[in-house]
């Protein structure tokens, strides 16, 4: 990733997908920080860690991430929204319904956008209240996280919705059951479908995009974001 020129490197050790069950502390801390250690004694992009537990994000900025990726958008963890604060570094806000292991069951709204955009402006306004600078504060609207594929289809639509908020917008399309919904591939085979939700999403107004296939994408980004008159981080 670092040799394809990637912008950011997020870092998680517990699985998000649906299903998906939590893991220890411990685990969870084996599998990231040796990481990204390693990871910052040799490259200098920034590294979000992707965690909603304040004690794993803890040690990943002690060990050089510097960016907190919280798919609870700082609900399931009293003392993270301090953290981030006392830190003063950036953290995602992400809308889930539910958790991992039963997002997917039965992921019900009034309007979808509308909902999850009352929800992104609560959050964000509970992160200032607890110190947190707005200006460090990104919204994801969570592709897949508690979500019907005509539920990611319409997000996606209405990016621009999101966008209107007044926060960098983050989205992770990547791979992601949709895609294979609407192509028929499996979780390998969906570069090209990922490839057209990439490039649909910044014209969209998206402004960071989570990627398996960075090289790849790094191309489709660079191209879209010339159309759309973007200028890339340096």
């Amino acid at each position: 990733m670092v040799a394809a020129g990637v912008d950011i490197i997020d870092i998680g050790g517990e699985s998000t997908r649906p299903g998906a069950e939590a893991v220890s502390l411990p685990e969870e801390e084996r599998r990231t920080i040796p990481l990204i250690e390693a990871i910052a004694s040799e490259a200098r992009m920034p590294i979000s860690i992707d965690t909603y537990k304040s004690e794993i994000a803890a040690r990943a900025l002690d060990a050089g991430a510097c960016i907190v990726n919280d798919v609870s958008a700082l609900r399931l963890d009293d003392r993270m929204a301090s953290l981030v604060a006392e830190r003063e570094v950036p953290v995602i806000l992400m809308h889930m319904q539910g958790m991992p292991r039963d997002m997917q069951e039965n992921p019900t709204y009034g309007d979808v956008v509308a909902d999850i955009s009352g929800f992104l402006i609560e959050r964000a306004r509970y992160a200032a209240g607890q110190g947190i600078s707005p200006e460090r504060v990104l919204i994801d609207p969570g592709i897949g996280f508690g979500k019907t594929v005509e539920h990611n289809l319409e997000i996606i639509r209405r990016l621009g919705e999101f966008a209107s908020l007044g926060y960098p917008l983050v989205l992770g399309t990547s791979r992601k059951r949709f895609i294979g919904s609407v192509t028929g591939r499996v979780v390998g085979e969906r570069m090209m479908g990922t490839a057209a939700s990439v490039a649909f999403s910044i014209a969209r107004g998206v402004d960071v995009v989570r990627v398996h296939d960075v090289a790849e994408m790094l191309e489709v980004v660079k191209v879209a974001d010339a159309i759309a008159g973007k200028e890339r981080p340096q």
